[in-house]
């Protein structure tokens, strides 16, 4: 089997799964984006090796294999970076959430009766 061939399947079958991930509802497009275009832009690559050459040399690479390796691992740091935003907002939105239901929980608790509110009076 040809390095293309495999290199087709392999990136169509990362396409794919991240679109029925998409459609299942399992993951949000937001967080699929970078994935899709990744590896549309692999699928690219193996469809039409001529411009990997032409940005490898552009770039100084004397290889395209190593001009690839280190676009990977430029692409996957800025998945990480991107994931770990997209965390951390979560990890704020979280926090805020767990303050809200603790004033809400709060405040039936008040007017339950079960604790005394403030003292209108001060």
């Amino acid at each position: 089997m040809e390095v293309k061939t495999i290199s087709l399947a392999l990136l169509a079958i990362l396409f794919i799964t991240v679109l029925e991930l998409v459609r299942r509802e399992k993951l949000t497009f937001k967080y699929a984006f970078a994935w899709l275009l990744f590896s549309a832009l692999g699928i690219a690559a193996a469809v039409y090796p001529p411009w990997v050459y032409a940005l490898a040399a552009l770039a100084g690479f004397k290889l395209p294999s190593n001009f690839l390796f280190s676009g990977l691992l430029c692409a996957l740091v800025f998945l990480s970076l991107l994931l770990t935003v997209f965390l951390c907002q979560q990890s704020r939105r979280n926090d805020r959430m767990a303050q809200k239901i603790g004033l809400l929980a709060l405040e039936i608790d008040e007017l339950k009766g079960n604790r005394p509110g403030p003292d209108p009076r001060s």
